[in-house]
């Protein structure tokens, strides 16, 4: 299957090297030309232009943001150059309001749209093994299972609304973020009476709160290890704000999520947005004094 790639960051890189080992022919763009040897080393083909990458008869994208992801289709000329009967699929985190635009733009020019981000950091990308979550038309979600199966353990569909998706996206890392917040107040304040942090974290973790977003990112705390970011406080920030707006578009209050804006502004204010989410310690910590 021929498939065409844009957006080679950490996962992306991971997500399109899976599908080169899977046998595709994937035809492979990204800004800064270091990521596409790579691939290309691995079996990929190059793409000059996100144009060139928008021949395949799939397309996926996995860029930052909404902007980034306008620029290639627009500026980029991918989606004019995408064919009648093509499928563009959207991967990144972007807004509910921008998959709305983008699903009615694709669909007057005769091609069709998925949203389908992820769950998971970029080792389980590399694993093959995210969670992705998917929102289009039947017919179009199954062609592309084929390229969903390379890359992740289990597709979780939402829909015919492409937006879907995205919102299920946002939900979900509002969740995560929240997570880590409530470890971070949770440590500056035991740490505040003399408790150890790796005790109190090591109990939490093995008891009430056993999953994997707090065992992970427990011991993260525990370390003070947030370097390399696995998912940073800048795009975190970013999510929380796309998490906001599509919560005033359905018009369901989210009180806790704008604290959480304002704590991970803290922390980007204070030159801390490369970090990993697990910094959100560092700003609970400084806000108790300890920081």
């Amino acid at each position: 299957m021929q498939i065409g790639f844009a957006g080679l960051g950490n996962m992306g890189f991971a997500m399109a090297a899976n599908l080169v080992k899977a046998g595709h022919e994937v035809l492979a763009w990204n800004r800064s030309k270091e990521p596409v040897a790579r691939l290309v080393a691995l079996g990929a083909k190059e793409a000059a232009t996100p144009a060139e990458a928008a021949q395949a008869g799939i397309f996926v994208t996995m860029l930052a943001d909404d902007a980034s992801t306008r620029s290639i289709l627009e500026e980029g000329g991918a989606l004019a150059a995408l064919k009648p009967g093509a499928v563009h699929v959207c991967m990144a985190t972007v807004s509910v309001a921008f998959a709305q635009e983008m699903a009615g733009r694709h669909a007057e020019k005769g091609v069709g749209y998925i949203a389908a981000p992820v769950l998971g950091r970029v080792n389980v990308a590399e694993a093959g093994q995210l969670n992705i979550l998917a929102a289009g038309e039947d017919a179009l979600l199954d062609r592309v299972q084929p390229v969903f199966d390379v890359m992740g353990q289990k597709t979780w569909r939402f829909g015919a609304e492409p937006e879907r998706a995205n919102a299920v996206k946002l939900a979900s890392n509002f969740m995560l973020v929240s997570a880590i917040e409530t470890m971070a107040e949770a440590s500056a304040m035991v740490a505040g009476h003399g408790v150890a942090v790796a005790d109190f974290l090591a109990m939490a973790t093995s008891t009430a709160f056993a999953a994997p977003v707090y065992k992970i990112y427990g011991e993260a705390i525990v370390q003070q290890r947030f370097e390399p970011a696995g998912f940073k406080l800048s795009l975190a920030l970013k999510d929380i704000r796309l998490a906001l707006e599509a919560a005033e578009l359905a018009r369901a209050p989210m009180p806790f999520a704008s604290t959480l804006k304002d704590n991970l502004l803290d922390g980007v204010a204070h030159g801390e947005g490369h970090l990993d989410l697990a910094a959100l310690s560092k700003v609970a910590a400084r806000r108790a004094g300890k920081g």
